[in-house]
């Protein structure tokens, strides 16, 4: 299968979907706010380096346990951010394309099929606990996960905004970086950064 493989977050949409569903829910449900302090205790090792990121991820998650009727609040939030879908997708969107980012998947689901996107990849996280299946969907284990779901794969064109996406632009015949609304050739973008 010959396809465009895209990451999500700043990539197709603007901003960090995770990120503003967090900022969402403080609204929605300020209960979550219990668990700042259990957060930023569990981000300092996470900074310096101690602990892995998707322990660091449970962590942080683990505020969804007192979210009441968490797909409702997804579905709500969707209705607010589709908006923040990049109009340079919706020109090169393919029924075949691939999106593959480390967010949740229970979060980026509905978004996904709402845009007639049928192939997605993400992590797998609880949305009733914040337990994770297997690790963070990010850099190298896109790759695993990748030849593990949908094997064979020859990815046409590839798009992310971050360079720790640089194991799946490798595999691609085309790779490029997302710079808010630009696109940028992934290796010459990288030369250039080097340069700076």
């Amino acid at each position: 299968m010959d396809v465009n493989v895209y990451d999500f977050d700043k990539t197709i949409f603007h901003g960090d979907s995770t990120q503003k569903f967090y900022l969402y829910l403080l609204k929605k449900q300020p209960k979550i706010a219990l668990y700042l302090p259990k957060q930023l205790f569990y981000f300092i090792p996470f900074a310096l380096g101690k602990m892995e990121k998707t322990k660091f991820k449970e962590k942080f998650y683990s505020c969804f346990k007192v979210v009441k009727n968490i797909d409702k609040e997804v579905e709500n939030f969707w209705k607010i951010n589709i908006k923040g879908i990049k109009k340079f997708y919706y020109e090169k969107q393919e029924d075949t394309d691939i999106i593959i980012s480390a967010s949740p998947e229970f979060l980026l689901k509905p978004i996904c099929e709402k845009l007639g996107i049928n192939n997605l990849i993400a992590s797998k996280v609880d949305k009733n606990t914040g337990k994770y299946t297997g690790l963070n969907c990010y850099g190298k284990e896109k790759v695993i996960r990748l030849n593990k779901e949908m094997p064979n794969t020859i990815i046409r064109e590839f798009y992310s905004d971050s360079f720790s996406d640089e194991p799946l632009a490798e595999l691609a015949k085309k790779s490029y970086i997302v710079d808010k609304d630009n696109l940028y050739p992934w290796w010459e973008y990288k030369r250039n950064k080097k340069r700076l």
